[in-house]
């Protein structure tokens, strides 16, 4: 091999070794960069806190992982924190990360523990959450709504997402007038595919909208399967409580066995 040649192979050799290393660099960065986008842009959907301890991203593999995920609860609530998850993996396509619509292949929320308080047939943290998203996606839709609620569902970056997966969710369960008992229950894995599946893809709000409705419609049904127990817990407490105190609970438990009978169905 000439001079020329080797010299020639070992600049070529170089710059592919410099242009991995920027892509990887610039991976860590982008990551520092979701992470405040999700700090920031995820309570003004939600309107409660988001925190995030890290997200890694690979540029070259289009390989993603959010640790440390944890949605608070809305105010009024008693936990602090209405979901956590200690581990989302999720993969992207890397040649759409700079297109006008980012296509996610893959996204598994493993493990996550969720905290169900309220009644599941009126007011409760979950249903508050899913509808301050509704309200976050139709302010976008209204000229006439406060500018916080247009920023946090302006079109931005459209996405599709082909699979979403949560697997292995655990639901702690406190109903409001069963005397602080709690219980918790499995959530099944609940798996929705080909959202933003078209050439408009789907904004950050819909999706989550869709996420939060198929995650809370889940939960009420877990909650509802779990009546049983819940309501032999609940007839035992009402036993040695007052008579208003008595009525509450055979209100709830009565209601509950109701759910329970239209969820089997």
């Amino acid at each position: 091999m000439s001079k020329v040649k080797k010299i020639l192979w070992i600049s070529v050799i170089v710059l592919a070794v410099l242009v991995i290393v920027a892509v990887v660099v610039a991976g860590l960065f982008l990551g520092d960069i979701i992470k405040a986008g999700m700090e920031t842009v995820g309570p003004k959907i939600t309107q409660v806190t988001i925190k995030v301890d890290a997200v890694h991203l690979s540029l070259l593999t289009g390989a993603a992982k959010i640790q440390g995920l944890v949605v608070g609860n809305p105010e009024g609530y008693k936990m602090p924190q209405a979901i956590s998850v200690g581990v989302v993996a999720v993969g992207v396509n890397p040649a759409s990360v700079l297109s006008d619509k980012i296509v996610v292949r893959s996204v598994e929320v493993r493990d996550p523990e969720i905290t169900f308080e309220g009644n599941p047939l009126g007011a409760n943290n979950l249903t508050k959450i899913r509808d301050n998203v509704s309200g976050a996606s139709a302010a976008g839709q209204n000229p006439a709504t406060n500018q916080t609620a247009q920023a946090a569902s302006a079109p931005g970056k459209k996405l599709e997402v082909d699979d979403f997966l949560i697997t292995g969710a655990k639901v702690h369960v406190s109903i409001t007038g069963m005397g602080g008992k709690e219980t918790t229950v499995p959530l099944p894995d609940i798996h929705l595919t080909n959202m933003g599946k078209g050439p408009e893809g789907i904004t950050a709000t819909g999706l989550t909208q869709q996420v939060l409705d198929a995650l809370t419609a889940s939960t009420i049904k877990a909650v509802a399967n779990s009546a049983s127990d819940l309501s032999k817990s609940a007839v035992d407490l009402g036993k040695g409580a007052g008579k208003s105190a008595t009525e509450d609970v055979n209100k709830i438990t009565k209601s509950l066995g109701g759910l329970f009978k239209k969820s089997t169905n």
